[in-house]
């Protein structure tokens, strides 16, 4: 699955009729992207654990895991596309993630989408208090597939983003569809990854990731929670082997979005690729991959000598910590204990 959603991204970016240009709203995609279904969404968004758990709540009732989550014709979303698509390559996509629930584009912005030939798409009640899961989530890949749809896009160019909140949804799925964003920039929010609140994908997106994604921090000098939150961000990043990646500061600017400025830099920043270190790559990968080992084969320890309890608590750490990295051995291990410890009672 991998890198299916590029291609099928290429085979539709070309729309067969001319589509509106400049600032559109309520706008209506009528179809869903067959990569964010359930299923699709619990193997690349929540750890293995976790999904286990959703899977068996919904009675591993296969059409629910293939079921979408909410109905693209209900959903609206404003747009701003550039007049002039720039190269024949096609236009650069920016889905953003709003922290409240309407959809707008920032005005001071437009000059710059219109530089970089950036279409700008934005969901309504898509905000901070709206599910992560099964709307904002969704609501992004709604988002970028319908763009992708009716417009000429460069698949190398698609980008996910957001302000506060939002930037904290963006994280989660830049880490989890490397294959369709091929960056994020995130404005005054971002998580640690490789927790219960951003796990780590299969380790075949997770490659992608590292190898192919560039993220782009940008943050008020004076916004001192955020900053903070920054650098705890961007060193678990680099502790994940995600190394192309760069902070912007925005000076004498609190919690607010990017001014005009700050943000042209931010989409130049986004196209300014740099290629990992082959043989860095590597190392940081192997040493991921040992620990890993070490502690699974504690956990397989423990529930042979029979200590039960204290194998689900550590395997439970190692899935908030390696998500799908420690699929499916991790999944293994959690059913043969559980197991164990039924036939005991």
């Amino acid at each position: 699955m991998t890198f299916a959603i590029l291609a099928l991204a290429s085979g539709i970016a070309v729309a067969r009729d001319p589509a509106p240009v400049g600032l559109l709203r309520d706008v209506v995609f009528t179809r869903y992207p067959p990569f964010a279904d359930n299923g699709e969404r619990l193997r690349r968004l929540v750890s293995p654990l976790d999904a286990l758990q959703i899977e068996q709540r919904m009675g591993g009732n296969r059409d629910a895991l293939r079921a979408e989550p909410l109905d693209p014709a209900q959903q609206r979303f404003t747009l701003y596309v550039p007049r002039d698509p720039g190269p024949a390559i096609g236009y650069a996509l920016l889905v953003f993630v709003p922290p409240s629930d309407d959809a707008r584009v920032p005005v001071q912005w437009i000059p710059a989408l219109d530089r970089t030939h950036t279409i700008f798409v934005s969901a309504a009640h898509s905000g901070n208090d709206a599910n992560v899961l099964d709307r904002r989530e969704p609501l992004a890949l709604l988002a970028a597939y319908g763009v992708m749809h009716h417009y000429h896009i460069n698949p190398a160019q698609v980008y996910i983003g957001g302000f506060s909140g939002g930037s904290r949804v963006a994280l989660r799925l830049a880490l989890g569809y490397p294959d369709l964003f091929r960056g994020a920039l995130l404005d005054a929010g971002s998580d640690l990854v490789g927790t219960a609140q951003v796990p780590l994908p299969p380790p075949d997106l997770l490659h992608v990731f590292q190898q192919s994604s560039r993220i782009v921090f940008v943050t008020g000098d004076e916004d001192v929670i955020r900053q903070a939150q920054l650098a705890r961000a961007d060193a678990s990043l680099e502790y994940w082997c995600a190394f192309d990646k760069d902070s912007l500061t925005a000076m004498h600017t609190g919690h607010a979005l990017a001014d005009a400025f700050v943000f042209a830099q931010a989409l130049r920043e986004l196209q300014r690729r740099k290629v990992p270190d082959a043989a860095r790559m590597e190392t940081c990968r192997e040493a991921h991959q040992r620990a890993l080992k070490a502690r699974l084969e504690q956990v397989e320890s423990l529930a042979h000598s029979g200590q039960t309890t204290q194998a689900i608590r550590l395997l439970t750490r190692i899935d908030a910590s390696y998500g799908g990295l420690a699929d499916p051995r991790s999944v293994e291990l959690w059913r043969v204990i559980n197991a164990r410890n039924a036939r005991q009672h």
